[in-house]
């Protein structure tokens, strides 16, 4: 058996400790979002727009790093059960490309919703 071989191979009890901090990774990353999305809809604005504005913004924002961060555990656990060195690189190639493309969007559809709100504040309250 070649040595790239034996480094993908790992024992059970290596396997399942890391299955299990994953486990624990998305346990984590769910509660803080949790948290994020009961302060973002405490957010009290000046007025109703704006408010509805920002929580419009933060709910996005909150969505976008929540498919984010999954997108990167998936990745991680994809990694563990890499067979070999090509693998590891085509997924990895796969993630960059995948996440670059997610992030542009991202940041355009933020962009958006900002420049809205911005016009939408400076209308006189009625």
């Amino acid at each position: 058996m070649s040595e790239q071989g034996r480094h993908f191979e790992g024992s059970n009890e290596k396997q399942s400790m890391a299955e299990a901090g994953f486990e624990q990774a998305r346990r984590a990353l769910e509660s803080f979002l949790d948290g994020a999305q009961q302060t973002a809809n405490s957010i009290d604005g000046r007025n109703e727009a704006v408010r509805d504005s920002v929580r419009d913004i933060s709910s996005k924002a909150i969505s976008f790093a929540q498919q984010n961060m999954t997108a990167s555990l998936d990745y991680a656990e994809k990694l563990l059960r890499a067979r070999d060195l090509s693998e590891v690189m085509r997924l990895n190639t796969e993630y960059v490309r995948d996440q670059m493309k997610a992030l542009t969007e991202q940041a355009s559809e933020i962009g958006q919703r900002m420049g809205q709100a911005a016009l939408g504040a400076g209308k006189p309250q009625a």
